[in-house]
C-alpha cells in the first residue's frame, strides 16, 4: 500500500521509475503500480517521473509533438477514480493519420482504450495562471477531431492519480482527422460526439462534458505548466480530453463523427494483442 507519510523521492529512484515505465512503453510488458511500493508516489513526484521518462524518450528519438489533457470528464473521473485532470504528452512516434490501422501486437500495446476528443491548435503562444475560455478561443487557430489511444504500462489498469501522471497521463498515441478552422465550428459546449464500433452506436457526449468547456480545458493545462514555467507552443495539437468514458480499443473500426462542423475521425484496430 503506498506510504501515508510521504517523503520527496531520491532523483536515482525517479530516474528508476522513468527507465522502468519506459521499458514497458516498449516491450508491452506492463509493471506493478508505482504507487503500490514501498516508497510511495505523490503527485509532485510523479511529474518528475514523467519529465524524466519524456526525456528518456528524447534519447530514444521520440520528440514530443503535441500535448494532452486527460480526466477532464466526470466520466472519465469516475472510470478511473480520480477528482482532477492531468496530462501529458504526445509523441512525434505515435501520431497517427485518419483511417490508419493499429496492429495493437507490432506497437506492443497493453490494455489500449479510445477516447474521442478535440484537439486544439494555436496560432500564438499561450501562457498565463489566469486565462479564461475566450482568450483560449482568441489564441486557437483550428480544432481537429481525434481519437487518443490511452494505454497503461501498469498491470490491469490498476491505477491512482499519481500512477497515471507518472506514466505520461496513460496516453499511447493519437489519431488526428482533418484540421477545421475554428471560425467554422458551433459552440464547443453543444458540439456532439456521436462514436461508433463497427457501425454500432458505443458513446455519444457533447463538449461540455469536458470542464463545462473544451477551452477550459487548455487554460486548464496553461496554468498547469505555469508551475514548470513553461507555455503552451503553437502549431501543436493539444488534446482537451475526452468527451466520453474510454472505449477497450477491441479489433474493428471505430469512427468519431462531431457535429458543428467540427469533423470526424476514423480508426480501424487489428485483431492482435
Amino acid at each position: 500500500m503506498p506510504t501515508t507519510d510521504h517523503r520527496p523521492l531520491a532523483a536515482t529512484e525517479i530516474e528508476r521509475l522513468a527507465r522502468e515505465l519506459l521499458e514497458a512503453f516498449e516491450t508491452g510488458s506492463p509493471v506493478e503500480p508505482l504507487t503500490s511500493r514501498p516508497h510511495g508516489l505523490d503527485v509532485d513526484d510523479a511529474y518528475l517521473v514523467q519529465q524524466h521518462l519524456v526525456a528518456a524518450h528524447a534519447e530514444g528519438g521520440r520528440t514530443v509533438a503535441g500535448r494532452k489533457i486527460g480526466l477532464t470528464s466526470r466520466a472519465m473521473q469516475r472510470q478511473l477514480g480520480v477528482d482532477e485532470p492531468d496530462f501529458g504528452v504526445v509523441l512525434d512516434s505515435h501520431l497517427y493519420a485518419a483511417g490508419t490501422t493499429l496492429d495493437p501486437a507490432a506497437l506492443r500495446m497493453i490494455a489500449p482504450r479510445l477516447e474521442p476528443e478535440l484537439a486544439f491548435v494555436l496560432g500564438e503562444e499561450l501562457g498565463g495562471t489566469d486565462l479564461t475560455v475566450d482568450q483560449v478561443l482568441a489564441a486557437t487557430s483550428e480544432i481537429v477531431p481525434v481519437f487518443e489511444v490511452i494505454d497503461s504500462r501498469v498491470a490491469d489498469w490498476r491505477i491512482t492519480l499519481p500512477d497515471t501522471i507518472a506514466d505520461n497521463a496513460s496516453c499511447f498515441g493519437a489519431v488526428l482527422g482533418d484540421p477545421v478552422p475554428l471560425a467554422s465550428v458551433g459552440d464547443l459546449r453543444e458540439v456532439e460526439v456521436v462514436m461508433t464500433h463497427d457501425g454500432e452506436v458505443v458513446q455519444r457526449a457533447t463538449g461540455d462534458a469536458v470542464l463545462g468547456h473544451p477551452a477550459a480545458a487548455v487554460a486548464w493545462l496553461a496554468r498547469a505548466v505555469a508551475r514548470y514555467d513553461e507555455v503552451l507552443p503553437a502549431g501543436q495539437p493539444i488534446l482537451a480530453g475526452s468527451f466520453t468514458s474510454a472505449v477497450p480499443a477491441d479489433p474493428g473500426r471505430y469512427e468519431a463523427v462531431f457535429s458543428g462542423g467540427a469533423g470526424s475521425v476514423a480508426v480501424t484496430l487489428g485483431a492482435g494483442r
